[in-house]
């Protein structure tokens, strides 16, 4: 059975992610392939390059970077999190992603973006780690308005929780049987309507298939939410979420609440680290 490791979004809730997935990873816990989403994607790549802790150490260390993400980046370039600090400066110079370990990794990963034309998510598998898996993380992480349509080849694609918040679907459709779902949110959660929608219209009305995506997002969201649930409560997928809200900005600037939400990942994998092995060794 193909082993698989499913990761949405959320900014820096995906710091929750992060710790999971170190946690993991220091168990030496191996998976056939493994998707990201959005920041799920972002620090998820670190899994298969095998770089334990990376991703906690560079967001404490330039997270009051204005390059990294900031307001006047946003003014500046229209993108709030840095195109070029984040997906050439950091990777390439200050905190190498290493493209060697990540290519020798026999483990598959994707990443899910969304194409702006048709607002279909495209499911593309990276295989360098270099410049043009890094655009796509990118597009996948590219949230419109704060953000411009990364163009890739003759198309342009934004954030892949638009499409495919969690792709669990696609996971089990290309054949992973065994999936463990890295959620972002805890259990009671239930994403509601967009009180901004009114507003989308007005600033993205040259892209309708976007909007139309955007409109059924909150329903789209809670379906999969609850297909989830029900999968797990019968056995057939194993979930890591938080116990709580975890109460942290989309540009959080505080080191210490970086490492607060860090930890609870760790917390919540060491909880769940033997039901994890059992569950994979099935």
């Amino acid at each position: 059975m193909k082993k698989g490791l499913v990761m949405e979004g959320g900014a820096m809730r995906c710091m929750f992610t992060a710790g999971v997935i170190d946690t993991l990873m220091k168990e030496k816990i191996k998976f056939d392939g493994a998707i990201g989403v959005s920041a799920g994607a972002a620090f998820g790549c670190n899994y298969k390059s095998r770089q334990i802790g990376r991703v906690l150490r560079y967001n404490m260390k330039y997270a009051r970077d204005p390059r990294l993400s900031s307001w006047q980046s946003w003014l500046k370039t229209g993108d709030l999190y840095g195109a070029d600090f984040c997906y050439r400066e950091l990777p390439v110079k200050l905190d190498i992603f290493d493209t060697s370990a990540f290519q020798k990794n026999p483990m598959d990963f994707w990443c899910v973006a969304t194409d702006i034309d048709n607002g279909e998510a495209v499911y593309h598998k990276l295989l360098s780690g270099k410049e043009a898996d890094l655009k796509w993380i990118r597009a996948s992480s590219s949230i419109p308005v704060f953000a411009r349509p990364v163009e890739i080849g003759n198309r342009k694609y934004w954030d892949g929780g638009i499409s495919d918040s969690i792709p669990i679907k696609f996971f089990e459709k290309i054949g992973y049987q065994k999936n463990i779902v890295i959620l972002t949110q805890p259990l009671s959660y239930r994403k509601e309507v967009s009180k901004l929608y009114p507003a989308l219209e007005l600033v993205l009305h040259k892209y309708p298939a976007v909007l139309r995506k955007l409109k059924t997002r909150a329903k789209d969201y809670n379906d999969v939410l609850s297909y989830i649930r029900k999968k797990e409560v019968q056995g057939k997928l194993l979930v890591i979420r938080p116990p709580y809200h975890l109460d942290i900005g989309t540009m959080e600037k505080d080191p210490k609440e970086l490492k607060r939400v860090y930890n609870i990942g760790v917390k919540e994998a060491q909880r769940n680290l033997k039901a994890i092995q059992s569950y994979l060794s099935e």
